[in-house]
Order: structure tokens, then sequence, then C-alpha cells
């Protein structure tokens, strides 16, 4: 159980303390859907009148849903102004990206062997269904499906550690609805390249040091673009 503050008061809230299927978890699902894919942006003031009667809900369940996007960091409450939504923390994504860039790097590299002609012709449609999307950019959709490009390459990694860490990575930028290239459109061109320049290495049987060090330098350098932009960005 964790403390919460919102508003004046201090409540108890948790995702355990919300049923499946109530309204309180459909509100939940409906407002950080809206925060991920950009529709409410930082800073956007969350109006539970408003949200609540476009989910034809009470006020209630949506107040309970704020409050457990507040816990998650997605939310904040400010005095005198009320809930809005959190900027993404610049530190907490630069640990992530690191992070991720070493494990992921590994877990390709380690995979690598273990893909097959059929995975790699998986990986080359996601990576020509992103090339197709560059035109009219959405980047919810580009980030989707460059989850999906990465999940063919380190899936079949055999260190069910490091597949672990990998999958956590992922998730922690979930939650921070980090799609990079929201900020950094430009670099979603390169990152498409990139994809291709991977797939060859792996087709080619590369050793695993070439292959981990280019999987590395793919994500380092999405990281790089981002930072580098990061206070037009940022609360």
């Amino acid at each position: 159980m964790v403390d919460i503050a919102f508003g004046p008061s201090v409540v108890v809230q948790t995702a355990g303390d919300i049923k499946p299927g109530s309204k309180s978890e459909q509100a939940y699902i409906s407002i950080k859907a809206r925060i991920v894919e950009g529709t409410f942006s930082p800073g956007y003031r969350l109006v539970l009148a408003k949200i609540a009667e476009d989910l034809g809900f009470s006020v209630v369940p949506v107040r309970e849903a704020i409050r457990r996007l507040e816990a998650e960091g997605l939310v904040k409450f400010e005095r005198n102004v009320g809930a809005t939504v959190s900027g993404i923390d610049p530190t907490e994504y630069l640990y992530t990206m690191q992070t991720l860039s070493i494990v992921e790097g590994a877990a390709t590299a380690l995979s690598a062997p273990l893909i097959d002609s059929a995975a790699v012709a998986r990986a080359r449609a996601v990576n020509k269904e992103m090339h197709d999307c560059l035109d009219h950019f959405d980047p919810v959709r580009f980030t989707r499906l460059n989850q999906d490009f990465h999940s063919v390459l380190f899936e079949h990694c055999p260190n069910p550690h490091i597949l672990d860490l990998v999958h956590r990575g992922w998730n922690r930028l979930a939650t921070l609805r980090s799609s990079t290239f929201r900020f950094v459109p430009g670099r979603a061109r390169e990152s498409v390249s990139e994809h291709e320049d991977l797939l060859q290495l792996i087709e080619s049987d590369a050793d695993a040091d070439t292959i981990e060090r280019a999987a590395r330098r793919h994500r380092s350098a999405t990281l790089d673009a981002y930072l580098a932009q990061a206070p037009a960005t940022t609360q």
C-alpha cells in the first residue's frame, strides 16, 4: 500500500484497490492511453468533470484513476491548478536508455545465431512498415513498430535474466510514455536505415561483438538525438 497525496488530503490507493473491468479501471486505461499517445501532452490540465462526461461516468471513478496515474508518475497534482500530465523526466529517460542499450545489445548478440531466415523476413517486413509511415509520420505507431522490430531480434535470447532486463527497460519506457520519435522525428529515418544494417549483420553471421556494438550504437544514437533538444520537450 502506498500513501499518495492528492489535493489537501492523503489517501491510500493501489492498483489492487481497483477491480478489473470496473469503471475506475476503464477510466484508468482510457486516460493512460491518451497520455501515452500524446493526446494529453505534458502540462495538460485533467478536468475530472469533463473526462467523466466524455466517458459517461461519474467523477468518482475518474478521480480514482487519476490517483493511480499519479502513483505511476504520469500525473501530478498542483495546488490551485489540479491534476496535470507530468513532463518526461530526462534523467530517468537517460538512465533507462543507457541501461537498455547495454542489455538489449547483449540480448541481440546472443539471439543472432538463433534467428532464422523467417524471423529476419518478419523483422524486415516490420521495418518496411516503419519506412512506409515516414511520409505521413505517426510517432506512436512508429514507436510500436519499432518495439515489434527489436522484439524479433532479442526474443531468442537464451539468457532469461538478460531478456527480463530488456523487457523491464521497454516497460519503463512505456511508463515514461516515451515515444522519442515525437520529439525527434528526423531520427526515425536514420533508425530505419540502421535496422537494415543490423539485419544484414545477422544474415552475414557477423561475430557477436560486432552485432552487440551495432545494436548499442543504434540505441545510443536515439538517446543522443533526444538529449540534444531535451530542454525544449521536458517540464
